[in-house]
């Protein structure tokens, strides 16, 4: 078995008590939902899961806090994903319980659960990133950047929880049945995917961050997010007469949209604009450096090569 690499303790702990603290809340939910008989089994499940996910979440939190440090994010993704799908799966049955029992409206309850997921949601990826920690980031433009967009990124996370706690906050009219389990699973997908995709473009850049090889992650939130999200606020709110839908994030939405768009145009204006054999002149005379320093003595004999002829010329 392949020892374990020198971790950074306090960042494993750190992201292993968000995890466990969020999932026995969430456990909490689930155990006071039911009654009698029914309550002893939900609390056994519930206990055995979070042993083997606690056995699990041990060996996956050593490799991420030996990686923090470092340019890589594999096995921070691989924690996220199995945090977010184990979420997930718990989220889904409390919904599903708060659905089915609409005459107790405990208001103060459904509150708590939205404020317990957008903070400990953004709060791991934050913790998961490590800004701070990353010893190859040594320049202070480059850490500003990579907080820029994991400012954009928890805000989208903030975004999409404030669709999903739609569903389960009471609401004056139900939606129908096929559209919260499409609002439900939509939701679910951009909490698995779109972190992975700003984890693996961190991780991918390393040392030479730069902005045209990071795109990937704006243009899917700008599609998957702030587009889609917008209409379904708009429809909840001309459809279905629901008050509670965020202005505040449809302003942001709205924003979005507009400062993505024109970065965009910018960055294709700066494209056209650049001389195209700059980029090739580049990789030329990059590729020569290169080779000399990892062979060195090749140069020499080129160098030398001149000498005898001068020399020959002068006894002649």
């Amino acid at each position: 078995m392949v020892p374990p690499p020198p971790t950074n303790k306090p960042h494993a702990c750190l992201s292993a008590i968000i995890i466990m603290s969020s999932m026995a809340l969430m456990d909490a939910y689930l155990v006071e939902q039911n009654h009698g008989p029914r309550k002893i089994g939900v609390c056994i499940m519930v206990t055995v899961g979070e042993l083997c996910f606690f056995i699990v979440l041990r060996y996956v939190s050593v490799w991420v806090g030996a990686e923090v440090r470092s340019a890589k994010r594999g096995y921070a993704m691989i924690l996220w994903f199995l945090y977010v799908f184990v979420l997930e799966i718990k989220l889904y049955f409390v919904y599903q319980n708060y659905k089915a029992d609409r005459k107790s409206l405990d208001a103060l309850a459904r509150k708590a659960l939205t404020v317990l997921l957008s903070v400990c949601v953004p709060a791991l990826f934050v913790t998961l990133v490590a800004v701070d920690r990353m010893d190859y980031v040594k320049a202070f433009k480059k850490k500003e950047e990579i907080r820029n967009r994991l400012f954009w990124v928890v805000v989208d996370l903030l975004d999409v929880l404030d669709v999903q706690a739609n569903l389960w906050e009471p609401q004056k009219k139900g939606l129908p049945l096929w559209a919260e389990g499409l609002m439900f699973f939509y939701c679910y997908i951009l909490l698995l995917v779109l972190p992975c995709v700003s984890l693996s473009e961190i991780s991918m850049q390393g040392v030479n961050i730069s902005p045209h090889k990071m795109m990937l992650y704006p243009i899917l939130s700008l599609v998957t997010i702030n587009v889609v999200t917008l209409f379904i606020r708009g429809g909840n709110l001309i459809l279905y007469k629901d008050s509670r839908v965020s202005g505040i994030l449809m302003g942001k939405n709205v924003l979005a949209i507009v400062l993505k768009t024109c970065s965009f145009a910018q960055y294709r204006r700066h494209l056209r604009n650049a001389p195209p054999t700059f980029g090739a002149e580049l990789q030329k005379t990059s590729i020569p450096s290169a080779r000399s320093a990892q062979n060195p003595q090749r140069t020499t004999p080129r160098e030398q090569t001149p000498i005898p002829e001068v020399t020959t010329c002068e006894h002649t």
